[in-house]
């Protein structure tokens, strides 16, 4: 014999749960005359026969063709008023849900005017906050016949919105602005990913609370990934990829045994690094980077200056020359290299 519920009410606190449906299976029996208790943060949908019939606020609720009068056709004339009838409520948490985690999982590709090859690979991650706005909307489009729905399952959908957002404002923002410029405006971005992400979740029965970039910044494996996208031809791949090993060699503990299998293992081909660092390096007329246009390295260089001349360690530097693989004079106790030894050194 089925079971006629006379009240219902769900007491959970559904702090992940947005919405809940009674009975989670099949369709309950309910009599005109039943109660429905709706606690405060929530709202109940009252459905049958997969249409709304009407929504409760907190507070207690009688079922009855007075404040449900679709009832009265769905019921018909062969039912007195205490006859069961089927039918299904849906709690929908009314609160708010913050601290929702987002990332990019590719980074995205963006304009980066005036600095390196005028593109950039962004990644970023931070949070973001929803609450339900319109408890039958939500229900009729998102959740249907579950049982019951959280967080879990309306986050990858909702990030999927986020990130496309972002990534559109960010293409509009680049236009203008270059990857450094970017990374000081995180909030001026959050706020406009949330403008442009409400008529969406709109469309929902959701409201957008907040968006936060908590971290946005360059892709570690840019160069990699740059080419897998077919953005770098093979010169350019090649340069770039000779500078990250004079990079990896600066970082390598073992002083100048690292600088020279790092240069080994980023050459392959004499002649690429100083390519690199006459192309991707330096800016005007061979320029160091960051040096104004037109002053070029000295001809007689500290080895503090050879070392920023190649973008490695002070130390590595020094191992080099005691090892008897960069030409230096030694005045006193101090080196002098010419920038001749230097350019003979990276081409060698």
């Amino acid at each position: 014999m089925a079971r006629i519920f006379d009240v219902v009410e769900y007491a959970d606190e559904m702090r992940d749960e947005i919405v809940h449906r009674f009975p989670e299976t099949g369709a309950g029996d309910f009599r005109l005359g039943s109660q429905v208790i709706v606690r405060e943060a929530q709202t109940a949908v009252f459905f049958r026969d997969g249409k709304a019939l009407d929504t409760f606020g907190p507070g207690r609720h009688t079922i009855a063709t007075a404040n449900i009068p679709f009832l009265i056709d769905l019921i018909g004339k062969a039912f007195n008023d205490r006859s069961p009838f089927t039918a299904e409520v849906y709690f929908v948490s009314m609160r708010e849900f913050p601290e929702q985690k987002w990332g990019t999982p590719q980074p995205i590709l963006v304009r980066n005017p005036g600095m390196g090859l005028g593109v950039a690979l962004l990644q970023g991650f931070g949070t973001y906050s929803f609450q339900v706005s319109d408890p039958q909307q939500f229900v009729t489009q998102i959740v249907g016949a579950t049982g019951a729905y959280s967080t879990r399952d309306i986050n990858n959908r909702m990030r999927s919105m986020l990130l496309s957002k972002l990534q559109d404002l960010l293409g509009e923002t680049t236009e203008a602005k270059n990857v450094a410029d970017l990374i000081g405006l995180v909030e001026e971005l959050g706020t406009g990913v949330r403008a442009k992400a409400q008529d969406d979740f709109k469309a929902l029965g959701l409201t957008l609370k907040s968006f936060y970039i908590e971290s946005l910044k360059p892709s570690d494996k840019s160069v990699e990934e740059l080419r897998g996208m077919g953005m770098l031809d093979m010169d350019t791949y090649t340069r770039l990829q000779a500078a990250d090993a004079m990079r990896d060699a600066a970082q390598n503990p073992s002083g100048g045994a690292g600088l020279t299998a790092g240069i080994g293992a980023g050459m392959g081909i004499g002649g690429v690094l100083a390519d690199a660092l006459r192309q991707t390096g330096r800016g005007a007329e061979g320029a160091p980077a960051g040096a104004p246009a037109g002053e070029g390295p000295p001809s007689v260089m500290t080895p503090s200056e050879a070392a920023t001349y190649l973008k490695v360690a002070e130390e590595d530097v020094v191992a080099a020359i005691k090892a008897g693989e960069l030409k230096a004079k030694k005045i006193g106790k101090a080196y002098r290299i010419s920038k001749e030894a230097l350019d003979e050194f990276l081409t060698s």
